[in-house]
């Protein structure tokens, strides 16, 4: 019964090690759009993950990205056009900020 418990416990402790280690692995991206009202959301798209914020104010960060690269959207309200911006590259723990966006009309 003591084994038992000592294995449980362990293992108790190794999923939640396992659990801390991977919440600290995604990256973010952030942003600010121009003109601040024309933004609604803010999109991180691979072939694998999708990932997306609300635009607020004119500024974005979407969390918790895992590593990899991705292209940025940008989805508009009218007039203005949805905007993509190619190819960011988002590291383990790191904040990666693309600047400012204008959107067209």
């Amino acid at each position: 019964m003591k084994t038992l418990r000592v294995a449980l416990a362990t293992t108790c402790t190794i999923a939640a090690a396992l659990f801390a280690f991977n919440v600290m692995i995604g990256g973010s991206v952030k942003g600010t759009i121009v003109p601040a009202e024309g933004g609604v959301k803010a999109w991180a798209i691979s072939d694998t993950d999708t990932f997306n914020t609300s635009i607020s104010n004119g500024t974005f960060e979407i969390g918790n990205v895992n590593p990899g690269t991705y292209n940025v959207v940008i989805e508009a309200k009218a007039p203005y056009k949805n905007a993509l911006m190619q190819v960011v590259e988002v590291k383990e723990s790191e904040a990666i900020n693309i600047g400012e966006i204008k959107l067209e009309q």
